[in-house]
């Protein structure tokens, strides 16, 4: 559906003839950004820089599918390809994308393209969403309609304010003295660039208090942080403020997932992540992320990693291995 959105997009470029012009230079700004990602971060993996909230990325092969939790965050890719999955829907991100996401989300990702000549990398920007509300408080975005029915997370063409934004802050890590004065001052211009890109909806949305989004994505949070506490869907209705009907349908359109596949998502990510550093056994970590069955436990993730839990946390280690052997 992405890819063929993106081609519908292209098309509308066609008999503009300043649109061979307006691309190369989109070409060139990706090409910059790749090249300074890269000129930071030389380890597989995520690399946090002394920008706060600035993370860069990077991986030189394909991966198989893994679960992670994305926080509040934008990520502009320089050059690779990746698959996220979103309660069943699919984004393709790659070199020419922003990716947003508004509210701390459970997803299941894979490096589709990348290799040691030419890795995937990216600039991960946490928000900081009183700023962004901030922002929003200004009077050029007080009359901006927010739009009921947008998804915590959606992806978009990068743009060329936005990549040059991006590429400026990254500029920073290379005179640290500037820091701590300038780097407020260019998150808040990659926040008003993001605001005035199509994205902008989506953080409106999220950012904006007593709307039906916010009021749905502080029930989220609350699900995130007692996600090992049994699930009554009428109390995150009272977090919302709405009925359980009403509540159920923004937090699916929000989330793309229902509370309860959302619950879990976070309790067999978390069990993952602890038996990967803390090397305790599958039961134990069933236990200590909610679930009282073991063999239910075993059921879910091996439904939704592919593997049964110590075969698949086994399997993980060997790669990791080999990528540090490398």
């Amino acid at each position: 559906m992405q890819i063929e959105a993106a081609n519908r997009a292209g098309k509308l470029h066609e008999g503009n003839p300043n649109h061979c012009v307006d691309g190369d230079h989109v070409i060139a700004l990706r090409s910059e950004l790749a090249r300074k990602i890269a000129a930071h971060i030389q380890a597989e993996g995520d690399q946090v820089t002394l920008v706060p909230g600035l993370v860069l990325f990077r991986r030189t092969a394909l991966t198989s599918c893994y679960s992670a939790t994305y926080e509040p965050s934008i990520i502009v890719y320089g050059q690779g390809q990746k698959h996220v999955n979103i309660g069943g829907a699919m984004y393709v991100c790659d070199e020419s994308t922003v990716q947003l996401t508004s509210i701390d989300m459970p997803v299941i990702s894979q490096v589709t393209k990348a290799s040691r000549e030419k890795p995937i990398l990216a600039l991960i920007l946490k928000l900081d969403m009183p700023a962004v509300r901030e922002i929003l408080s200004q009077d050029e975005f007080l009359s901006a309609d927010v739009c009921a029915g947008t998804r915590g997370m959606a992806i978009a063409k990068s743009t060329p304010e936005l990549l040059g934004s991006c590429i400026r802050l990254l500029e920073l890590l290379d005179t640290p003295r500037d820091i701590p004065f300038l780097a407020g001052l260019m998150q808040r211009e990659i926040v008003y660039r993001l605001l005035r890109s199509s994205l902008g909806k989506h953080l409106r949305a999220i950012a904006t208090l007593g709307e039906q989004s916010n009021r749905t994505a502080r029930a989220v949070v609350w699900l995130k942080e007692n996600f090992s506490k049994p699930l009554r869907v009428e109390d995150l209705a009272a977090v919302a403020k709405m009925s359980v009907s009403t509540f159920h349908q923004h937090f699916r359109t929000l989330t793309q997932m229902s509370p309860l596949q959302y619950q879990k998502r976070m309790r067999l990510h978390m069990a993952r992540v602890r038996m990967m550093t803390e090397g305790i056994d599958a039961a134990s970590a069933a236990f200590e992320v909610g679930y009282e069955s073991a063999s239910q436990f075993n059921r879910e993730y091996r439904r939704l990693f592919g593997k049964p839990p110590m075969r698949d946390i086994k399997a993980r280690q060997l790669v990791e291995i080999e990528q540090n052997r490398s």
